[in-house]
């Protein structure tokens, strides 16, 4: 099977996803809905704004691979949507947690992902995540795969596959010219990158707190 989702259907499929275990009384989704679950401004990385017809587009795109479509048997007026990923990967309930929170987020770090993944399945250990993980990069095709490690991180990130491999964005590159730093800055720069990155790691969990926090007055 040659994964190559667009970036439409990732977060479609990722959508179906969280809402199939997180809210299953409004399961499947109307087109309208999942537009909505598509554009959240929460537990999403990047916000998009997607409308009707991307989001119509991109299920036709999965339906001809198997992965989502029209519910079968659902009795409404509505079309409603529904993700097929079990009929096609027979996952366990762990492997499809941290998916779903790749498609929706992007490269994560084991530990954002435990965090992360909460709602969906309650991940116990570190541990736990990594065997979630081993499993998806062991399958064929493979699923994920760990990136290299950032200058001045501790932990490394995971990346979904269903899009085909990826090349980091952010990746360093340095030219022919000044290609070996000097001491002094290279210390600097990694000092910089190290509190950068727990910045952001702080502000990831601000939100999922207050994500939590808004959920208990809905």
């Amino acid at each position: 099977m040659d994964l190559r989702l667009t970036e439409n259907e990732v977060r479609v499929l990722g959508s179906l996803i969280e809402k199939d275990i997180t809210t299953p009384e409004y399961y499947p989704l109307s087109l309208n809905a999942l537009v909505n679950a598509c554009n959240q401004k929460s537990n999403r990385d990047p916000v998009m704004q997607l409308d009707e017809d991307a989001v119509r587009s991109a299920l036709e795109g999965l339906q001809q691979q198997r992965m989502a479509g029209p519910a079968r048997g659902a009795d409404s007026r509505v079309t409603k949507y529904e993700q097929r990923l079990q009929e096609v990967f027979n996952f366990m309930r762990q492997e499809i947690a941290v998916l779903c929170v790749l498609l929706l987020r992007g490269p994560q770090t084991p530990g954002e992902l435990r965090g992360r993944a909460e709602r969906l399945h309650r991940f116990e250990t570190l541990d736990d995540v990594q065997s979630a993980l081993q499993k998806l990069m062991q399958r064929d095709p493979q699923l994920a795969r760990v990136l290299p490690r950032q200058p001045g991180t501790k932990e490394s990130r995971y990346v979904h596959l269903f899009s085909g491999d990826v090349v980091e964005a952010n990746a360093p590159v340095r030219t022919a010219i000044n290609a070996e730093p000097d001491s002094a800055d290279a210390d600097r720069i990694i000092r910089l990158e190290e509190e950068v990155a727990e910045l952001r790691r702080d502000l990831a969990e601000v939100k999922d707190q207050l994500e939590r926090f808004r959920r208990q007055f809905e």
